[in-house]
């Protein structure tokens, strides 16, 4: 066996290991977190999809700041626009639970999401991120040609060997094979087909995924330690992903409260919900899970029933009620650890995957 820690993606995307931070949306990856990991070797990715244009303008420029090392900025892919079928039903339900908040109720008969994809991705053009990668989907056309002619390089989740195929065709230079382990949003195209996003395990969508497309396949899902990057690299991967192992490190932005939660959890503890958001995610289970999955009311289609429980989950946090905050989480909780910097995390897990894989320890520490 002859396992490169210096694989195609360290080599495409600029870095030293080929371990990348997961966008993770909303707040977790703080500026300091992804110049931190990207610091250390890997790849920084800020979660961009809910952020201001001139935001994350400013958010790309503090990075620079704190590393000359490359990093990514993650958009969601796909154009929703807000469907208020039924939301008089859905307020119904969500006044309770402002109740047992303490805030005002909200009887909204419309809801408007702001739509920044077009102005957010104009700014990573302008601000030459050297990474762009993308949920829900893949940029489209016109897209992927700015990007291609700006010599930007482009990473697309995919859930399937049908996504990866045209995430590949569409002109994606890697893409992320997110696992039903993985926490957070699905990345899942078309959700229609899939109500709660394709959940094929890791270990066995990485190899027919490898097995059917050409460009670098980095794993995503579950990947918590050094043996998860070995695993990864064995069945074919270029690299791994890592979320929910960050979301407990100093300079994450996660709420203390969701940061004890994920520490108490256990591989037991998560679930899929579309509770907060109307999308398929894994998180672990809570008040506002189980009261809505109680009521029986079907969620409001993405992203409108994300910004109609944006007030709970933002008094939630005020309040450090982890019962009403979306405490997205992968399936290896107890593979976190308290207080380590993200640059421990990263040299830790290059160092259990070069004890189990010794033979190419000068070459990935040079």
């Amino acid at each position: 066996m002859n396992i490169q820690l210096q694989t195609d993606v360290c080599h495409l995307l600029g870095i030293r290991y080929p371990l990348i931070l997961a966008g993770m949306a909303g707040g977790p990856t703080t500026v300091e977190l992804v110049a931190a990991v990207s610091d250390a070797g890997g790849l920084g990715t800020l979660g961009a999809a809910y952020m201001e244009p001139e935001a994350i303008r400013h958010s790309i420029r503090e990075i620079r700041k704190l590393t000359d090392k490359p990093f990514a900025v993650n958009l969601f892919a796909s154009r929703s626009t807000d469907c208020c079928d039924r939301i008089e039903e859905v307020q119904r339900e969500l006044n309770g639970m402002r109740d047992d908040l303490g805030i005002p109720h909200s009887d909204a008969q419309e809801v408007t999401t702001p739509d920044w994809f077009e102005e957010q991705f104009a700014v990573l053009l302008e601000e030459q991120v050297p990474v762009i990668s993308t949920a829900f989907g893949i940029l489209a056309e016109p897209l992927m040609q700015q990007a291609k002619a700006s010599k930007l390089r482009v990473v697309g989740m995919v859930t399937t060997v049908r996504e990866a195929i045209l995430a590949e065709q569409a002109g994606c230079d890697a893409i992320v094979a997110q696992g039903g382990e993985a926490g957070g949003h699905r990345g899942t195209f078309d959700i229609t087909e899939h109500p709660f996003g394709a959940q094929i395990g890791l270990f066995a969508l990485v190899p027919q995924i490898v097995d059917r497309i050409n460009i670098p396949v980095i794993a995503a899902g579950g990947v918590m330690d050094g043996r998860g990057l070995v695993a990864s690299l064995v069945l074919g991967a270029q690299g791994v992903q890592m979320g929910t192992r960050f979301l407990t490190a100093v300079e994450s932005g996660a709420h203390e409260a969701y940061k004890h939660a994920l520490l108490q959890s256990t591989e037991e503890s998560t679930v899929i919900t579309k509770a907060f958001s109307g999308r398929p995610a894994r998180g672990i289970s809570n008040s506002f899970i189980r009261r809505w999955d109680a009521s029986g009311v079907k969620p409001l289609p993405f992203p409108t029933q994300n910004t109609v429980t944006r007030d709970i989950r933002n008094a939630a946090a005020r309040q450090g009620n982890p019962e009403y905050m979306s405490l997205w989480a992968g399936q290896g909780t107890r593979g976190l650890t308290s207080g380590q910097l993200a640059a421990e995390i990263v040299a830790e897990t290059i160092q259990e995957a070069l004890l189990i894989c010794p033979y190419n320890v000068s070459e990935a520490l040079e």
